[in-house]
């Protein structure tokens, strides 16, 4: 068992380098976090060092909050770097994969230059190659299906739990690994209660409704559920309480947590 981030080894702040595609909010809360922390205990155990895009257009706000907060900024296009290659952008491919890892190549170096202690993928909408960097994802992936996968993973998490009748709903953070939301799971939000407004069977039936339905409950999941438990499980590992064994199991302060911690 070891502490993911260790304070006492390295006798600094953690240093975090956020990844992201589009609005950001999750590295807006996160950055907004730092500054609560700074400003309560004198410092933070985290500091965001530098913000990194897969988008070079405005469809990004990484270079505007980078500007408001003077982190530095990069971007790196990856529709272009396909289209460079001749790729439509896919991983479901070796051709595609391999691709994947080619352009992983320049975040990987950046991390290395700013000597980045662990990266925090803040609405970062590429596939990455690179392990154990913490994600957010809108549903609670402690919950499992008959085959004992995770049920609730991938694109349509909200939609996937409200169809199956689950009466609240959950955010997770996870280390990532070569899967898609199959890491090791971190921290598990409060609830938000499920509320609709026909019932269920009659709902499935109604695709515009439906789909309000799950718009609003996704956002007001990200309040809170995704802007919490973001940037506090960053912080807990900053402050050396999660902790992993080889086998991927995790601890929080040398407890196993098989289904997450829960404040």
């Amino acid at each position: 068992m070891k502490p993911i981030f260790d304070p006492r080894e390295k006798k600094r702040p953690m240093r975090v380098a956020a990844f992201m595609s589009g609005k950001g909010t999750n590295v807006r809360k996160l950055i907004e976090y730092q500054k609560v922390l700074e400003e309560k205990e004198g410092k933070s155990p985290f500091e965001v060092i530098f913000i990194f895009s897969d988008r070079s257009d405005g469809s990004c706000m990484g270079e505007r909050i980078a500007y408001e907060n003077g982190i530095p900024y990069f971007s790196y296009d990856i529709r272009r770097f396909y289209r460079k290659h001749g790729e439509r952008i896919t991983i479901k491919t070796e051709r595609g994969l391999l691709l994947r890892k080619k352009f992983d190549e320049v975040p990987k170096r950046l991390l290395k230059a700013f000597d980045i202690d662990i990266v925090v993928l803040g609405g970062y909408m590429s596939y990455t190659t690179i392990k154990g960097c913490i994600n957010v994802h809108p549903a609670d992936l402690s919950i499992k299906g008959p085959d004992g996968k995770r049920k609730y993973t991938g694109m349509d998490a909200v939609k996937k739990a409200i169809l199956s009748g689950e009466q609240y709903l959950r955010s997770s953070t996870i280390l990532t690994d070569e899967g898609i939301d199959t890491g090791p799971l971190l921290m598990v939000s409060r609830p938000l209660p499920v509320e609709l407004p026909v019932p269920l069977e009659e709902l499935k039936k109604e695709k515009r409704l439906l789909e309000k339905v799950v718009k609003d409950h996704q956002e007001r999941l990200k309040e809170i559920g995704d802007w919490k438990i973001l940037p506090r499980t960053v912080e807990l590992i900053a402050r050396g309480r999660f902790s992993i064994d080889d086998e991927g199991n995790v601890y929080f302060d040398g407890k196993a947590i098989p289904d997450g911690y829960r404040e």
